[in-house]
């Protein structure tokens, strides 16, 4: 598995595995996730031209995950880190992190945050794994009160969600 720089051909790829993950919240009754449109290609593009969004790929250079994010409030926020159903439980999703945190340390940030699902599985208790924590009350900067926000607007509330970090 090769991490890299996503390419500008390679994000309709990147909708595609958005659309396949999402599959898997449909069993868990939430079908208004699994329905969601991925990100805008302008959006994904926005990510790729800033160099905030990196792919896994296998060593015939197909795309088996992605994640992009942006610096928030003096961390690096991961966006969103989606890896295809059939490559899920090898260790993509942990690799593209990893590379988060390398970039984040490589640029002085004090870590990595993200919000999720806290009753999903492969959410909250996964990057309890990786060394994440949930953070509440006076913990949460003003950048992450704004996603939680904007998060709400687009419905995500109807589930438990939470912000995470993991510092360093």
């Amino acid at each position: 598995m090769i991490i890299r720089s996503a390419e500008a051909a390679e994000l309709p790829r990147l909708q595609e595995l958005e659309r396949a993950a999402g599959e898997l919240f449909r069993p868990l009754g939430m079908d208004a996730v699994a329905d969601d449109e991925p990100p805008t290609l302008a959006e994904l593009e926005r990510y790729r031209a800033a160099g905030h969004a990196w792919v896994a790929a296998d060593a015939s250079g197909r795309v088996l995950a992605y994640l992009v994010g942006e610096t928030v409030d003096g961390a690096f926020h991961i966006e969103q880190v989606t890896v295809h159903p059939d490559t899920a439980r090898r260790g993509v999703g942990r690799a593209l992190i990893a590379h988060a945190a390398d970039h984040a340390h490589r640029k002085g940030l004090a870590g990595l945050t993200l919000t999720t699902f806290t009753e999903v599985p492969w959410n909250a208790p996964y990057y309890e794994r990786l060394g994440f924590r949930r953070l509440t009350g006076a913990a949460l900067t003003p950048g992450l009160r704004r996603i939680r926000a904007a998060e709400a607007e687009h419905g995500l509330d109807r589930w438990p969600r939470v912000c995470m970090r993991r510092d360093g």
